[in-house]
């Protein structure tokens, strides 16, 4: 048996690639090179035109135009107070960081800032960063941002992929994060009360602590003042006339957190598929084999890259809530009122709040851009492993957390309201 020796080497190169860091400059991700698909880009390239303009005020800048021509909702305000940004001097407890967000992008906002900022999630590039200069005099323009925004979002991402933060620090009264105190990324499995440090939250949690709305002694590193639950105003901590809205409320961070997690592990599931779906070719080109010929260890890098999606869209390990979460402002209104709703008046994007996040466990993000974006042999497996566990034919124990009428009802609102969802059954 001849040994084509060539093709050996070539797979040992892909194997070593595969298990090294990610290069998200080299085909076919293309990081800083190609073009976004996304509304901040369409509304970028408006601007250059001419096509179109932002309006400016002089206590925001071009925020609230901004938010209103890519639709996002000024109820999902909420506040961060910790020094953790592009504007770190902007940034303390008196003048927190405001971010407003809805499905797909993120604004952030600083009093007397220079600039907004801007995340989008994409669907061809994953998470990409813009900002745009509050100087009224040099107009509305949309400039991508990579470099600067990449040293934080991309080595503490997605495991070295372009993505997005929400952490939890321990802050000083000056809003210095006191690192020695430890810090951590943020999601809908994070225990509640290890949340929100470094943020102002406005809401209710009964006898659930977190650890919104404190700040400790860098020395003693004790809390200074009354724990800060149950906070419904910002009075005492700040003046909210600076800001569009008065809260920054707890039902929109608990969805911020969720979200952003869930937007990165679509990214690192995009990014992975793409590029053994690139060393498939590679692979086959060497061995003389068809290009899309089934490759055993590259058919499981996918599945490995996109089960984490499946885990994490249907809310495994999803941190429990012991007592009601209510809100200060109409965020869970707005939020529940985008659907799709199916015949039966069910939604994804209905909340629960009493025992857990969402009354139907599967993410809303399924509906998204950046979902679609993904390749088709990622969302197939996506949607073979949801109908798998959503009829009951996953027997991992990861699941365990849907009850049958779960189970039917996130079905049957799937197949109702996403057409792209695969008719067979007996998947």
């Amino acid at each position: 048996m001849r040994t084509n020796f060539g093709a050996l080497f070539l797979l040992i190169v892909l194997i070593v690639r595969a298990a090294s860091a990610s290069d998200i400059d080299r085909p076919p991700i293309n990081y800083r090179t190609a073009i976004p698909k996304n509304p901040v880009e369409a509304l970028k390239d408006q601007l250059l035109q001419g096509k179109t303009s932002l309006d400016h005020d002089d206590d925001h800048g071009f925020l609230r135009s901004l938010l209103k021509r890519l639709d996002i909702p000024v109820s999902s305000q909420v506040l961060v107070f910790s020094k953790t940004s592009l504007q770190r001097f902007r940034i303390g407890p008196a003048t927190p960081r405001a971010i407003y967000f809805n499905d797909e992008i993120a604004v952030g906002f600083c009093v007397r800032g220079d600039v907004l900022e801007i995340a989008a999630a994409d669907p061809v590039v994953g998470t990409v960063f813009y900002s745009i200069d509050q100087d009224v005099e040099s107009g509305a323009k949309i400039v991508r941002q990579t470099d600067r925004c990449l040293q934080c979002h991309e080595s503490t991402g997605p495991r070295g992929y372009p993505g997005h933060l929400v952490r939890s620090v321990s802050a000083a009264k000056t809003g210095e994060p006191i690192f020695s105190m430890g810090t951590r990324r943020v999601d809908h499995s994070t225990p509640f009360e290890e949340r929100w440090g470094g943020w102002f939250v406005t809401g209710t949690s009964g006898k659930q602590q977190h650890r919104g709305n404190r700040m400790f002694a860098p020395d003693t590193k004790e809390p200074i003042g009354k724990d800060g639950v149950n906070v419904t105003d910002l009075k005492a901590f700040l003046s909210p006339q600076q800001y569009l809205a008065p809260s920054s409320d707890i039902v929109a961070l608990m969805v911020l957190e969720h979200q952003n997690e869930g937007h990165n592990r679509l990214v690192r599931a995009n990014f992975l598929t793409r590029l053994a779906q690139a060393e498939r070719i590679e692979l086959n080109k060497a061995l003389g084999q068809p290009a899309d010929q089934y490759v055993e260890g590259i058919t499981r890098r996918i599945a490995s890259a996109c089960e984490p999606v499946v885990e994490y869209f249907l809310f495994s390990k999803e941190a429990p809530l012991t007592d009601a979460i209510v809100g200060t402002s109409p965020f869970a209104a707005d939020f529940e009122k985008r659907g799709p709703i199916d015949a039966k008046g069910r939604s994804l994007r209905t909340f629960d709040l009493q025992t857990r996040l969402f009354r139907y466990p599967l993410s809303y993000l399924i509906y998204s851009q950046a979902f679609a974006g993904l390749p088709n042999e990622a969302k197939d497996f996506i949607y073979v492993r949801l109908r798998q566990v959503l009829t009951n034919r996953d027997h991992s124990g990861r699941f365990d957390h849907l009850s049958a009428e779960d189970r039917v009802a996130i079905l049957e609102i799937l197949e109702d309201t996403l057409p792209a969802l695969p008719k067979n059954r007996r998947q």
